[in-house]
């Protein structure tokens, strides 16, 4: 199979009739400045697949039904609580499918599902005790994307180690044994890596950390860090440090380990964070006013910087891209603090990095053949040159997607999922206007 992209991203820059071909699932040749008649044409400017680092995939159902009154991220996590105590496994798997349907319309190719709905809403495992992942990955195989399932340690409700109470008991696994007796039940595919993630500081008591980290050592490894200053406030009374140096004591930061938001740090914390992944999830941070992280003194000190839409207040990447660079403007009062480059790195080749595919985020050979068509005619791009189109484009302007050299979205559309039917179909207003009012 052969493509001819208008313009294509390649090695950190546009060129012009880039003619691309694919064989099993990969780049064979990537050539500017050359056409076939018998490649595919792809209009406009073709990017990498775009990866989703950071997902709650059932929080879509919030969207547009939390936003009518003030409130914090507590107020809103009480609300995010009430969804996650409704969802069984055939309800979060077609749930799952349509948005991961939405992220595959929006140039997604790989998504990390930061997972923790492990069992029932009273706290007892399903008879397949991962029904709840296995219903994840699933949806995702449907949705025509690869996902990184960051099965997640939730053991406590606070810093304290105050034990897991309420819909928080369906998250836990007793201990650390008994999570990973469940995580070793499953297992990698070609399309789906198996990761972990240790849910916060306040989920994890400080000591199981080191173990945890020894038996993920080498597994992508994604950790909510410092979203918010009452968690810092909380590490600081009973640990006497911030959250970034706990995990650091307890070896947890290792190279494959990806600190999520890591909004609110201290110095010392950006030095401990500059050999990391760092995921920052500029829609959401707005969302739920948890702040603005330091993304340019992060990246300076060496993190390498990746992208989510997490709470998916909206799903497109691009709008995660210019957020980065947005926040960055609103903070230094400077603008360019970030180079269209670094952001399309942040959003292809560093967040695959970060959920364990190395081999994919770039158009070159032996990558993965993973493409993004987004049209420059539209009434956001018009005018817009390439090489700066993620600044003016947005998800609706991703015209194809394929992944693994196969379509999964053409012209707009997604090729087996009706999405917008599929969303209204698994968010019904009578499953939850009683509780979100």
């Amino acid at each position: 199979m052969r493509f001819h992209a208008e313009h294509a991203w390649v090695d950190g820059r546009v060129e012009r009739d880039v003619l691309i071909g694919v064989a099993d699932g990969r780049f064979t040749a990537v050539t500017p400045g050359e056409r076939a008649q018998d490649a595919r044409r792809l209009r406009g400017l073709v990017l990498p697949g775009l990866a989703n680092a950071h997902s709650h995939a059932f929080h879509r159902a919030l969207r547009g039904r939390t936003q009518a009154t003030r409130g914090s991220f507590w107020s809103w996590r009480d609300l995010m609580y009430r969804v996650a105590g409704r969802l069984d496994p055939d309800g979060y798997h077609t749930l799952a499918r349509a948005v991961y349907g939405e992220m595959a319309l929006a140039g997604i190719t790989c998504v990390g599902e930061f997972h923790y709905l492990h069992h029932d809403a009273e706290g007892t495992r399903y008879a397949d005790p991962n029904a709840m992942g296995h219903a994840v990955i699933e949806a995702a195989r449907a949705a025509g994307v690869r996902i990184t399932l960051l099965d997640t340690l939730y053991l406590t409700a606070g810093v304290d180690g105050s034990p897991l109470a309420g819909v928080q008991r369906r998250f836990g696994d007793a201990d650390l044994d008994g999570w990973s007796a469940r995580v070793g039940l499953l297992r990698d595919a070609p399309d789906v890596r198996i990761g972990a993630a240790l849910h916060s500081v306040r989920a994890v008591p400080s000591s199981c950390m080191a173990e945890f980290a020894a038996r993920t050592d080498g597994w992508p490894v994604h950790v909510h860090l410092s979203e918010q200053p009452a968690e810092n406030e909380q590490c600081q009374a009973v640990h006497g440090c911030t959250p970034a140096e706990l995990l650091n004591r307890h070896h947890v930061w290792r190279p494959t380990t990806t600190a999520v938001h890591a909004t609110h740090l201290t110095g010392r914390d950006r030095e401990l964070l500059g050999a990391q992944h760092v995921c920052l999830c500029p829609t959401t941070e707005r969302d739920l006013a948890d702040g603005i992280g330091p993304a340019r003194a992060l990246a300076d000190a060496g993190a390498r910087l990746c992208l989510g839409s997490d709470g998916h207040a909206t799903i497109d990447m691009f709008a995660e891209m210019r957020g980065l660079e947005m926040h960055e403007r609103l903070h230094s009062r400077e603008r360019g603090r970030f180079s269209p480059a670094e952001l399309i790195t942040a959003a292809t080749a560093d967040g695959h990095a970060s959920l364990g595919w190395p081999d994919a985020g770039r158009i070159a050979v032996g990558q993965r053949a993973d493409l993004v068509a987004l049209a420059m005619d539209t009434a956001r791009t018009a005018g817009a040159l390439p090489d700066q189109a993620v600044y003016a484009a947005g998800a609706a302007d991703v015209t194809d997607v394929i992944v693994g050299g196969r379509p999964i979205v053409t012209g707009g559309r997604h090729t087996a999922i009706d999405v917008p039917r599929a969303l209204r179909e698994a968010i019904p207003a009578a499953l939850f206007s009683a509780v979100l009012r």
